[in-house]
């Protein structure tokens, strides 16, 4: 299994915790670090743009990454957000267990589904 670590900026810690919590609780990443005041300068619009923003690390699976992706898109204030996945190499082994076992649930079908009656 491949395990990535997703790089987010957003326009505020606010919205940072935010959308750490939502792609938390929907079990896409396993964990978020919320990393205030940073400092980016970029090309926008034609124009050099400098802005203080927030910098989001969310871990996951590599095959969660698409849904992830739309999560934070929906949620987040920004026309196109920078979310961006690296591979981890390698790791503490009991760490690397530990994210993929928190993000298992993302994966796994729906246990909600009652049989019919007559099936």
């Amino acid at each position: 299994m491949e395990l990535v670590w997703c790089y987010v900026t957003c326009a505020s810690t606010e919205e940072a915790l935010r959308i750490g919590r939502a792609v938390v609780e929907a079990r896409l990443a396993a964990c978020a670090n919320v990393l205030p005041g940073l400092t980016s300068i970029y090309h926008w619009q034609g124009r050099i743009e400098t802005g203080q923003e927030c910098a989001l690390v969310l871990k996951t699976r590599a095959e969660l990454v698409e849904a992830l992706v739309a999560e934070v898109r929906a949620l987040h204030s920004y026309t196109v957000p920078c979310v961006v996945a690296l591979p981890i190499t390698a790791g503490n082994p009991d760490y690397l267990s530990w994210l993929a076992n928190e993000t298992a649930a993302a994966t796994e079908p729906s246990q909600s589904a009652a049989p019919s009656a007559g099936s």
